[in-house]
């Protein structure tokens, strides 16, 4: 079932869906044993503080570490250990610190299974925009790098921006990341995935319906039989 991008996307209206947190958990939930993860700054560095009990993930983060945990809490913090959004972090037994020269080689080598990364837009054609906002500071860090040399490029973000405009859109309006790279995007209303370059809808979240994602997509997606 395809559906047509939203000619009146909701405008004013709050939708109530995920937290920050639980999108981190979303996201969480569907990573695999044994996976090695990139984690970027925002909703992504919550991961950590949600993964399954029974699931061992490596989480690297860009700055030189293989192996992070979840924020130390407060008290226990290194301030020589801080992950990419430049936040206390922590080590799990045997995780490893390593240069930046290092870092990127486990990157731009195909190393990583997943990277998850927070965005700007990402168009119905997976193309991703997340570094850089015309008008202000550009900072393009380790995305591009990311996203070139990971497999899968799972997206969390709340599903549009502070003023109410779409951020899963036909085309990405802001420069570009990465064509094409998109393989999962999940936001406080609704998780997609993208089959043969096409997106699909997989869930909507908690009290959120089909229509209720529809309004605020502009993006034309399809729809798996989850309902």
């Amino acid at each position: 079932m395809t559906i047509a991008a939203s000619a009146n996307p909701l405008a004013g209206r709050a939708l109530v869906g995920r937290t920050r947190d639980e999108i981190a958990a979303r996201v969480a939930a569907d990573l695999v044993d044994g996976y090695t993860v990139n984690l970027g700054v925002g909703i992504p560095l919550l991961v950590p503080h949600h993964l399954p009990t029974d699931v061992e993930v490596f989480l690297q983060s860009e700055n030189g570490i293989l192996g992070m945990g979840p924020h130390p809490g407060e008290g226990n913090e290194d301030p020589d250990l801080t992950d990419a959004g430049k936040q206390p972090a922590s080590l799990i037994p045997g995780g490893s610190i390593v240069d930046s020269a290092t870092s990127f080689a486990i990157i731009r080598g195909g190393h990583l299974d997943v990277t998850i990364l927070g965005a700007l837009q990402v168009s119905e054609d997976g193309d991703l925009a997340n570094w850089y906002v015309p008008g202000r500071h550009p900072a393009v860090g380790g995305a591009m790098d990311l996203v070139a040399g990971t497999p899968e490029v799972w997206v969390c973000m709340e599903h549009v921006d502070r003023a109410g405009n779409p951020k899963i859109v036909p085309a990405c309006t802001f420069p570009l990341t990465g064509a094409g790279v998109v393989t999962r995007v999940y936001t406080d209303l609704a998780s997609f995935r993208f089959d043969d370059g096409v997106l699909v809808l997989t869930e909507c979240a908690p009290g959120i319906t089909l229509d209720d994602v529809r309004a605020v997509t502009t993006a034309r997606f399809e729809v798996a039989a989850f309902e």
